[in-house]
């Protein structure tokens, strides 16, 4: 037996009960309980209204039956900084000592929420709101309050008299262009296409710096199109008086549909053909001399034209509502396609409460561009269209803070993601927050932007895998994750151990962090295309949320310093070998560190359970040669040529791994005459090395080194932050700083090392100089689907489409040629 969920009301309470389907719930019954649920909903702030008591400059985007609150608040984090230690540690270490010290401290980071309510609620909210922050400070923050969209005029006085906030209103358009231009710049995945025939219907573009220009297709009560040339260039230049107000108009006088929902779910049941002529109708197939195929529609409504009166109801409301939304879709879509031809602009967004994420109407927007256009064009859709009026509006009150001239990025945990169902015309609102849709956006410390070395910035996809259009590598790694979990919260609580509160707040990680696994399994684009990085990115951030820094800092300091203890006797084995094989050795070396990931569950079962396990270990378990990917030989045959330029070296793991493999790479980079920037995460993730730890471990480094001390004096050596917060790296979202020092030494060798950086992203990476892409399969399934088995290798080294800028060495590569070993002895 199915059941589902309904409501009683007992005075101002509503009570919710299962029952069977079976029982029929009386009309009156569900307008009563929607009635009742909206006086007495509850508006709990840490589940809808996020750290309002902090909030500050608000601003509203009011419609007829959705409402959208933007406000700007300040989030208290837990940061984990490290410094040198003052006892400090050269290398042999002391039980009382650390290489350097850990400290977690509170900071203010900033935040923009978004919440999206029904306007039933809106007088309800502003009783929270007014309950919940002015209450507590006795005033709002500033005395007035940004508004957009036709309620700014309707509800003036009600903000007024609730919030004693005067509304200064803002050109809708306006809000809305601002709010476009800023999704696209700043949100990853923000724009896909829908079709809906596709085993994967959503399929996500990727951030390209060059927005514009670009079609924007407002469909409200009418249709507006706006060419978009630059932030301050824009002009209307045509619309339609039939959109989204033609439907619902047309659409409740020929169906029993009282709003838009329940007219968008008639048409998604309804099937058009009962009601529209087609062109097989009149020609009996295709009209093949002009090229119109059998099903294309001849006539909107044409056979209700041969309905004979008296006989009876012979079409359907759900096929009538389908015929509508064709009608207008259609009508629209050849209206934007002849303006794009016209100005010449080739990406055309579509926002407006016509939209409004429902599947139906994007497939007809789609069938329309792509017929008019014949292919040429493409329908795009925003994933935050709803709230792009908010967003305008908010950064029109915020210009004194210059808000974007920041990044911002998406804050997983605290955003309800994209969903692509609308709901059934008896839905009844089953909990406090299901009429709800949050979005919330983190200022980021520094600028991201593109790698220079990529070759085509606009066509670079970060990710190996898109688990959208995987199901099986989806199921799989959502269980991986799942599983995970609770060994996550356990080192997350075992991190602060000083923390009566640890316990609680990693019970509430692993709720929220499973909560968004729940949606994933069941809308796997609710974020966008969901990947390995995606699963990853938004498990830190749940962990940020509830206060854990860098679960991981205590096991990563007692491997830095373990491996700073036997890096001089490494160094002294390498300067043994004859130039080639110590080449092979090195080479070796960055891959069994790599091995050092408590990331994947294969080794973390191998470190867990064996203490001795370290880096002579690590190398007996590489497959042997030839490896999975092998292009060990035709590296080994490249640096007998000139030498690079400058070298761009993403390190992975802390411990055995940046200590034993990727200095002493480094270092012989350095020797050759090569330049390197040595880069590592911005903020902590799982056992990966920070920018904060490598500064420290650079000058330990140099002093067991001679030749890293001097590079690093003369800057031939220079460490910096990647702009990273993740174990995978989406190299078009670097930090700016690190951009331009590409940029300045002529960067031609990037080398990315480990799972994260390497295979689930950036493996089919393309750049416009030389590349290594090394990393050992630490998991089993992925190592399988490749070809190969745990610990197979991958090391593949590609030339690039060019390479400029290369320096020719003076002299052969050899023993008697190299700068002598006996500096670093």
């Amino acid at each position: 037996m199915s059941w589902r969920i309904t409501t009683k009301i007992r005075g101002s309470n509503v009570v919710v009960r299962v029952v069977p389907h079976s029982c029929k719930i009386p009309d009156s019954c569900k307008m009563c309980a929607e009635r009742s649920y909206a006086r007495s909903i509850s508006l709990p702030p840490d589940e809808v209204f996020r750290n309002l008591r902090n909030a500050k400059r608000f601003a509203m985007d009011i419609g007829g039956s959705l409402a959208k609150l933007a406000y700007y608040s300040t989030v208290e984090r837990s940061r984990a900084y490290v410094s040198a230690s003052s006892g400090g540690d050269d290398g042999e270490g002391q039980d009382d000592h650390h290489l350097y010290e850990i400290q977690e401290q509170n900071e203010l980071g900033a935040r923009i929420h978004f919440v999206k309510f029904e306007m039933t609620y809106f007088e309800k909210c502003l009783d929270f709101i007014k309950e919940n922050l002015v209450s507590s400070r006795g005033e709002m923050t500033g005395k007035v309050v940004k508004a957009t969209g036709g309620g700014s005029h309707k509800y003036t006085n009600l903000i007024r008299d609730k919030l004693g906030l005067e509304c200064d209103k803002e050109d809708e358009m306006q809000c809305l262009i601002q709010g476009c231009i800023f999704v696209l710049r700043n949100i990853t995945n923000e724009a896909f296409e829908y079709q809906r025939h596709s085993p994967q219907p959503y399929k996500f573009q990727t951030m390209d710096a060059d927005i514009f220009p670009f079609l924007l297709v407002n469909i409200g009560s009418g249709v507006s199109i706006v060419k978009v040339e630059s932030h301050d260039k824009y002009e209307r230049i045509g619309g339609s008086s039939i959109g989204g107000g033609s439907f619902l108009g047309l659409g409740c006088k020929l169906t029993k549909a009282k709003n838009f929902d329940e007219l968008l779910q008639l048409a998604s049941q309804g099937d058009h053909r009962n009601v529209d002529m087609l062109v097989k109708d009149i020609y009996g197939g295709a009209y093949s001399a002009l090229g119109l195929p059998g099903e294309l529609i001849a006539s909107s409504f044409g056979k209700m034209v041969s309905a004979k009166d008296g006989e009876g109801q012979e079409f359907e409301e759900k096929d009538i509502a389908k015929s509508l939304l064709h009608t207008i879709s259609n009508d629209i879509g050849q209206i934007a396609c002849l303006y794009a031809q016209l100005h010449g602009l080739k990406k055309i967004y579509f926002g407006g409460f016509f939209i409004r994420g429902h599947p139906v109407t994007m497939h007809t927007i789609t069938y329309a561009i792509n017929f008019w256009s014949r292919g040429t064009l493409q329908a795009l859709f925003l994933r935050h269209e709803g709230y792009l009026g908010a967003i305008g509006a908010f950064l029109k009150g915020a210009e004194e803070d210059d808000s974007e001239k920041y990044c911002w990025g998406e804050n997983y945990a605290g955003s309800s993601g994209l969903h692509s169902t609308s709901p059934p015309p008896d839905f009844i609102p089953r909990d406090r927050t299901a009429s709800f849709d949050r979005f919330e956006l983190d200022r980021l410390e520094r600028p991201l932007v593109s790698l220079p070395a990529l070759l085509d910035p606009p066509s670079y996809f970060p990710d190996t895998v898109d688990l959208t259009e995987d199901p099986d590598a989806r199921k799989y790694w959502l269980d991986c994750f799942e599983e995970a979990l609770g060994k996550v919260a356990a080192r997350a609580v075992a991190s602060q151990p000083t923390r009566d509160d640890a316990e609680m707040r990693a019970q509430q990680f692993m709720a929220k962090y499973n909560k968004r696994l729940e949606t994933l399994r069941e809308h796997p684009f609710a974020y966008g295309s969901l990947t390995v990085r995606s699963l990853l990115d938004t498990r830190e951030q749940c962990l940020n949320e509830f206060h854990f820094a860098d679960p991981y800092q205590n096991i990563k300091q007692q491997e830095n310093e373990a491996a700073l203890r036997i890096l001089p006797e490494r160094l002294q084995h390498l300067d043994s070998l004859e130039v080639r094989h110590r080449q092979v050795a090195l080479a070796e070396g960055l891959l069994a560190g790599n091995v050092f990931d408590w990331g994947a569950k294969a080794i973390t079962r191998l470190m867990e359970g064996d203490d001795s396990f370290g880096f002579e270990e690590a190398m007996s378990k590489l497959q042997a040669r030839p490896w999975l990917v092998d292009d060990l030989d035709p590296w080994l045959e490249r640096l007998q040529d000139h030498r690079h330029k400058c070298a761009l070296i993403f390190a992975d793991n802390s411990g055995l791994d940046i200590i034993l493999g990727v200095f002493p790479f480094a270092r012989e980079m350095v020797l050759r005459g090569t330049q390197v920037i040595l880069c590592a995460n911005s903020k902590p993730a799982l056992n990966d090395v920070t920018y904060g730890e490598l500064k420290i471990l650079a000058k330990k480094v140099a002093e067991l080194c001679p030749t890293i001390r001097t590079a690093l004096a003369e800057g031939h050596l220079k460490v910096m932050a990647s702009g990273a917060a993740s174990p995978c790296l989406d190299l078009s979202r670097v930090d700016e700083m690190l951009s331009q020092e590409c940029q300045r030494r002529g960067v031609d060798l990037v080398v990315l090392e480990g799972m994260g950086r390497a295979i689930h992203t950036n493996y089919h990476a393309a750049f416009s100089c030389e590349s290594l892409k090394l990393a050992v399969l630490k998991n089993k399934w992925l190592a399988n689907r490749l070809g190969g088995d745990v610990f197979s290798v991958i090391f593949k080294y590609m030339k690039g489409s060019k390479v400029e800028g290369a320096t020719p060495n003076r002299s052969d590569i050899g023993p008697q040629t190299r700068k002598s070993p006996e500096t670093d002895r």
